[in-house]
């Protein structure tokens, strides 16, 4: 598995737990920034990185900023992408088996680092389940190619 991180100067701290995280579990990654605590705009860094997922270069992607809300409503501007914003374990199971999110997004202003990082370890390590599950992901992607 190949995964694109990012974050805006509101989520460095996790993201750098994160990035240790993936390291212990052996999980490829680029780290897509930012590298600065001085305000930046989250589109910079989410869509780079949504776009790398849409496009197949990246299997999946974790963006962070203060809540999760601004990386996680641009990333999914992008065609092909399901970001979900989690802050909770089972919200991370459950958008890997029953959503296939290919994004997950986190607010560092809203979690701290340990619960950032279990709810990144279950969420790498979820899949998703198909059947029932996998004629909504196609009525989603039938709308986005029709538009």
């Amino acid at each position: 598995m190949k995964v694109a991180i990012a974050s805006d100067h509101g989520g460095i701290r996790i993201r750098e737990e994160i990035k240790k995280l993936m390291d212990e579990m052996g999980i490829e990654y680029t780290d897509f920034g930012c590298e600065c605590e001085t305000s930046v705009d989250y589109p910079d860094y989410a869509l780079p990185v949504a776009q790398k997922v849409a496009s197949g270069e990246f299997d999946r992607g974790i963006l962070i900023c203060g809540t999760g809300i601004g990386m996680s409503i641009a990333a999914n501007k992008v065609k092909g992408i399901r970001c979900a914003l989690v802050h909770d374990v089972f919200s991370a199971k459950a958008t890997r088996e029953h959503n296939d999110s290919n994004i997950l997004a986190m607010g560092e202003r809203v979690i701290g680092p340990g619960l950032a990082r279990e709810i990144a370890k279950v969420w790498l390590t979820t899949s998703f389940e198909g059947g029932r599950h996998e004629k909504r992901i196609q009525k989603i992607s039938a709308y986005e190619n029709e538009q």
